[in-house]
Order: C-alpha cells, then structure tokens, then sequence
C-alpha cells in the first residue's frame, strides 16, 4: 500500500465511523453527510405544498380528513417513471372509485412535469419540488439529487399508514389499488 492509498484509507475510515478526518493540505475531505430522515408508519407526513401539473398549488393540509398517496419517482421522461405514470394513468378508473387524492412527485422543474404529465396523458396531478425540501422531509432524498421511488400512503388522519419502498412501475396503478384496498380505504 502506497503512502497516498494509507492516507484515504485512513481519511475514509475515520469519515464512515463519523469522525472528522484531518485536512492534509491541497485536498478537502468531505464533512460526512447528516442522516436522512427515516419516516415510519404512525408518524405524521410531513406537510406540503408543491404546484401540480394541474396548475392548482396542493398542501397536504387541504385534503385532511382523506387519504392521500404520494408517488415519489426519480425523474420524468425516464423509462421507469414513464411505465408508472402510465400505469397509474391506465388505472386511473379504478383508482378514482377511492376516495383518495393521489399523486406522483418528483424533484423536477414544474414546465419539465407539465410536458410529461401532457406526453402520458396523465388524469392525475404530478407534483413538483425543484428545491428538494418536501424529498428531503419525506426521506426520499437520494444522492444522486433524485427522488428514490418510494410511495407513501397517508391516513385521513394526516398520519403515515404504509410505505412501499418496492414499487414495481410497469404494476404501480394495481400495486396503488390493492393496497387502498388493504387500507380499508372508504370507496365513493
């Protein structure tokens, strides 16, 4: 081992174990990162307010008193983010039989959402968060500075009831159904 390989060894052992490493001169080590916020079933969502694709601005706190499903997904015109919003856009007569607000969110510019919300003809709003601030809340926040595609299931109470964290987005419209189901999740 190198003299150079024994230093960021060093450096990224004391930075994993949460130590601060020393600063040798001509390099700068990165501070280690803060730790994400880990939601739990129970906890109450993080309050929001993220202009739609629908040109409507929605908060969590006007729909209180119903359930709303939050969508994170990592980026529009992605080939995985266009299956799910396809997915939830085919089953949008099945989903809108629940009285539920749903949507899709992602960290991307409201104008690039609108273009791709129009392209798959989307009967729902996709939300936007360009500054990162609700991912960040809702712990979604990965680090590649995209939202990781996790699905969050919010109780009328304003309380977290089911985290998917295993989306399959070619079945995310039935996966979103069944589990309103499982919720006991009033239909209209």
């Amino acid at each position: 081992m190198t003299k150079k390989t024994k230093k960021q060894w060093l450096v990224v052992s004391l930075v994993a174990a949460g130590m601060s490493a020393p600063v040798v001169a001509g390099t700068q080590t990165p501070a280690p990162a803060a730790p994400a916020v880990e939601l739990k079933v129970g906890d109450p969502a993080p309050a929001f307010s993220l202009p739609g694709t629908d040109g409507k601005t929605h908060t969590l706190a006007q729909y209180k008193g119903k359930a709303v499903v939050i969508a994170w997904y990592p980026a529009a015109f992605t080939s995985g983010c266009t299956a799910e919003c396809k997915s939830f856009a085919e089953n949008g007569p099945v989903l809108k039989q629940f009285d539920v607000a749903y949507f899709m969110a992602s960290v991307d510019a409201p104008e690039k959402n609108k273009a791709f919300a129009e392209q798959e003809k989307a009967d729902f709003p996709l939300l936007s968060d360009p500054d990162k601030k609700v991912a960040t809340a809702y712990g979604v926040l990965n680090a590649r500075g995209t939202a990781n595609r996790w699905t969050f299931y919010i109780g009328a109470d304003g309380k977290i009831a089911y985290i998917e964290k295993q989306v399959n987005a070619q079945t995310a419209g039935p996966q979103l159904a069944a589990k309103l189901a499982e919720l006991g999740v009033k239909k209209k």
